[in-house]
């Protein structure tokens, strides 16, 4: 058997930071995902009530990447309470030609977050005003940081404001990436008025209620909703996509069955007969995406497999370059 490539989160967090070519890079995969050529299976999805948690396997297969990824991605939801982050997990890479297993990428779920992230800031780049400075992020965990940091990649961000359940967590995560991204953010406890000062807000949380009403969307808004990624989770009041100029998913065949769509419905809010576009027909512009400054968007972003393999194979390509990780003689 060949060797094998082993590399540790430590390694992948010093190799793949969260920049620009990963943006790309994700971007590059919604646009191979909209080709119609991408091999990508349903995500299976097994939740855990007893313990608040779920796993998510995912996969894709790319045309033009010799390489695809086997995604393993547990998130268990309580596990701050006893000091552990709430999602963790592996990438498994295996040849496309053969089969054959190449590395196993350790990143115990760091390469989750940063696609994720950059699937945030595609679809702000794509469909939020370009002017967009004003940020309104609901949640405080990790997403929340990341969003927050991709999004300043692409967009010109003065300011920001955080809301959480915790107050007190949201305000160390306002100083927090005060400090490191270098404008005024603040913690408010004050939701529906953050929503309605914002030009983007990025929901991030793992609600199953929802936490953003439609009656605070507002011309020019553009929301990126990435925490509805279980068929029983739902962060935003159903109306908002019937209020929404546009609508826009990640993979249609996802978010009808988890993600904010699904929620709508359910409660019948939006006919089954209605068609939406895809992100990556948005960026590949064979579908139309925002119309007018005033146009209130929403991207529904549950996570593909197409991502994870996208987010793999460049870790690896990285690795390599850099010399990281460790060969395991099979």
């Amino acid at each position: 058997m060949p060797d094998i490539k082993i590399i540790t989160e430590a390694e992948l967090r010093k190799t793949v930071p969260l920049d620009i070519k990963v943006i790309d890079c994700i971007e590059s995969a919604f646009s191979e995902l909209a080709s119609g050529k991408v091999i990508m299976p349903p995500i299976l999805s097994m939740p855990i009530k007893e313990y608040n948690g779920e796993i998510d396997v995912k996969t894709a297969y790319l045309p033009g990447i010799n390489s695809f990824a086997l995604k393993a991605s547990p998130g268990f939801f309580d596990n701050p309470k006893i000091g552990l982050p709430s999602t963790s997990g592996l990438m498994i890479l295996f040849s496309c030609k053969t089969g054959v297993l190449e590395a196993l990428l350790l990143d115990n779920g760091y390469l989750t977050d940063i696609r994720t992230a950059a699937a945030g800031a595609v679809a702000a780049r794509h469909l939020s005003r370009i002017d967009s400075s004003n940020v309104c992020i609901i949640g405080a965990g990790t997403q929340a940081k990341l969003q927050l940091t991709a999004l300043n990649l692409v967009r010109p961000i003065k300011y920001a404001n955080i809301w959480a359940r915790n107050f007190e967590k949201a305000s160390l995560v306002a100083e927090e990436l005060s400090i490191k991204l270098g404008f005024q953010i603040q913690a408010s406890n004050n939701i529906s008025e953050a929503v309605k000062s914002a030009d983007i807000v990025v929901t991030t949380t793992p609600s199953t209620e929802p936490i953003l009403k439609a009656d605070w969307l507002h011309p020019g808004l553009h929301i990126t909703a990435m925490g509805a990624d279980q068929h029983t989770k739902n962060e935003l009041d159903p109306q908002c996509l019937k209020l929404a100029d546009l609508y826009v998913a990640d993979s249609i065949s996802q978010t009808v069955k988890q993600g904010e769509l699904r929620a709508a419905l359910d409660a019948k809010i939006i006919s089954s007969e209605e068609n939406f576009p895809e992100l990556g027909k948005i960026i590949n512009k064979t579908e139309e995406g925002r119309s007018s400054p005033k146009d209130i968007t929403i991207v529904d972003l549950t996570g593909t497999g197409a991502q994870d393999t996208a987010i793999a194979t460049y870790a690896l390509k990285k690795a390599v370059e850099l010399g990281a990780g460790e060969i395991f003689h099979n």
